[in-house]
């Protein structure tokens, strides 16, 4: 089954020391590349996040970013939530009655408004989140991780399967017109045969049997795709193995959208009959459509 590499998953827990969620989002890119945003108290899980997706997800640009919220309550100084550091406080305090004497000292005085108590709670370091058990959150992390490349994975997986259906019909299309170009080949010669000697009529000469010989044979020659449709079957059969294969082929089916676009010009372009044309066209659009498809397959 193939991989799709659009996909998006969210999974999150309470705990007795807050709560945590991810977020992974995931779209094309021609190598794996992972964007990771987390906590400053957390960066020490960088190296192990990236190791965790890098073993679940081969290509794509995945952005990951992981949220903590502690529990309320925690912190000295009696703040909810926060740590205040109440002799920072009693330094800004002091500084701001050093500033309001200056202002009055000053000639005409400096109006000064006085500071309020969200003004304190805003200067840096007054306030701050209450430090997280980081060993306990970590390891929650992790696992929480974990769950969420589950969910990934599997969201990858159900897109892929749409994306391999949408390839798999397309590829018998490829495979209904090859079959009908090489059924009507014997067609084309006669048609030709019977263009030949009708120009011959008309200029009223009489066709040397040997000459005509030689230039069903040279049209023949010139005008045969045998080779071009072998090959587009083989690819064709190639794109089958890769769409059941259990494997990442996003780069693969690419090359062999390549080679099917390459057989299909080359057919066009020995193309003497309109049906073959027609029938290149109708092929080039079929492997283009395949082309966009896999563009998104890991």
């Amino acid at each position: 089954m193939i991989h799709s590499m659009t996909a998006f998953a969210r999974e999150e827990i309470d705990a007795d020391w807050g709560a945590a969620a991810w977020e992974l989002r995931s779209v094309n890119h021609r190598y794996l590349d992972v964007s990771l945003r987390l906590p400053e108290e957390l960066r020490s899980l960088d190296a192990g996040v990236r190791e965790r997706i890098a073993a679940r997800v081969r290509r794509g640009k995945v952005d990951c970013s992981l949220r903590v919220q502690p529990a309320a309550g925690g912190g000295s100084g009696g703040g909810a939530g926060f740590a205040l550091d109440l002799d920072l406080v009693k330094r800004l305090l002091d500084a701001k009655r050093k500033v309001e004497a200056a202002a009055r000292r000053a000639p005409g005085g400096l109006p000064l408004r006085p500071p309020t108590a969200l003004d304190v709670l805003r200067w840096p370091g007054v306030a701050e989140p209450p430090e997280i058990d980081r060993e306990s959150v970590g390891g929650a992390a992790l696992r929480l991780l974990d769950r969420a490349l589950d969910t990934l994975v599997a969201a990858r997986a159900r897109e892929g399967a749409k994306l391999g259906e949408v390839v798999a019909g397309r590829c018998e299309e490829v495979a209904n017109v090859t079959a009908r170009v090489r059924a009507a080949l014997p067609e084309v010669q006669e048609r030709y045969r019977a263009r030949l000697l009708a120009r011959l009529e008309e200029a009223r000469v009489e066709a040397d049997p040997d000459r005509l010989a030689h230039e069903l044979v040279t049209f023949a020659s010139r005008t045969d795709v045998a080779e071009e449709l072998d090959r587009l079957d083989t690819h064709v059969a190639e794109v089958r193995g890769a769409l059941g294969s259990g494997s990442p082929v996003g780069r693969r089916l690419d090359f062999l959208m390549q080679e099917l676009q390459r057989e299909a010009n080359t057919l066009g372009s020995k193309s003497a009959d309109p049906d073959t044309t027609r029938a290149s066209v109708d092929l080039k659009v079929l492997i283009e459509q395949m082309r966009e498809q896999v563009q998104n397959v890991e």
